[in-house]
């Protein structure tokens, strides 16, 4: 099939009525959602099947089902829709005089640490762009930039970044966290098995600190004592100042948080307490000038900070 065919036939309406017809498993509850008769939905189907010479649905008594074909075009249709979404904003804020428009993810950790003060400095240079910035665990940082819903993201280097360009943006290490009267609490340094007769507060069961802390009770040959999971390392350090349990946290997130609550901070004498966050792209070459400029600002971030 020429493409040049294939683009004259397949439009975007289309596209999204496929997309509805899947969600919807009904044609007729499809063209409801996109306000168009029955028999047009009917009609763009049919064509868009034949377009693409294969069968997209499997029309069953409990409604329609992708085929293995349709499978493939809703992965396309999806991050057409979604790429013609982003240019919708893009070019809405090139008419309110904003030169420029860059999505982010990243994980807590990097958004905690180190971004406020790194985009704080790249907004000073650049006060015409404009950033969207998401929070997600790092397996989801790598999905996101995958599936083109991010154009930079920052990750644990735990995960597999799979075909994504890295970066090294910047290191930190892990600390325990506690309350001032806490048995462990006026030691200098502790070793990971000294803690484990210890109640922990954990991080939720996605984050690669909690990968990390299981999997080092693992190798100690020991159970950890997981008293309560919570969403954020705010709410580590809160749990920790009633007693709930010690935390590990990085140490620049107890500087920020832990210490304002009256906590102290006890350095984990273990490698693996040293830590890398990294820059994913998917292709650094491509990017757009103002995602470029980002990148390039947070590539230099940790020899910045080591210079300063």
């Amino acid at each position: 099939m020429a493409l040049t065919n294939l683009l004259r036939r397949i439009d975007l309406t289309t596209l999204q009525l496929f997309l509805a017809i899947h969600e919807e498993r009904t044609l007729t509850r499809a063209a409801e959602r996109e306000a168009i008769a029955v028999s047009a939905a009917s009609k763009r189907l049919v064509e868009l099947e034949q377009a693409l010479g294969v069968a997209l649905f499997v029309r069953k008594a409990r409604g329609m089902d992708l085929t293995p074909a349709g499978e493939t075009l809703l992965t396309h249709a999806k991050r057409m829709l979604l790429s013609v979404e982003s240019l919708g904003l893009e070019l809405a804020e090139h008419a309110q005089g904003i030169r420029g428009f860059v999505r982010m993810v990243a994980n807590i950790s990097a958004i905690v640490e180190f971004l406020p003060e790194d985009l704080r400095a790249f907004m000073q240079l650049h006060a015409q762009i404009k950033l969207d910035l998401n929070e997600r665990p790092s397996s989801s940082v790598v999905k996101g930039v995958e599936d083109s819903w991010a154009d930079i993201g920052i990750c644990s280097s735990d995960v597999d970044t799979r075909e994504l360009q890295t970066q090294v943006y910047r290191r930190d290490r892990l600390a325990l966290v506690m309350r001032e009267d806490h048995p462990l609490a006026s030691r200098p340094q502790l070793s990971f098995a000294d803690t484990l007769d210890s109640d922990y507060v954990g991080m939720h069961a996605d984050s690669s600190i909690n990968s990390r802390t299981h999997l080092a009770a693992r190798a100690a040959g020991r159970a950890l004592k997981m008293r309560i999971h919570v969403p954020s390392f705010d709410a580590v350090c809160r749990m920790a100042q009633v007693g709930m349990g010690i935390g590990l946290v990085p140490y620049d997130v107890f500087l920020a948080i832990g210490r304002p609550l009256g906590l102290v901070s006890v350095r984990l004498d273990e490698a693996w307490a040293e830590r890398e966050l990294l820059i994913v792209v998917r292709d650094a070459g491509s990017l757009s000038p103002v995602t470029q400029a980002l990148y390039e600002h947070l590539c230099g971030a940790e020899q910045r900070a080591h210079a300063g």
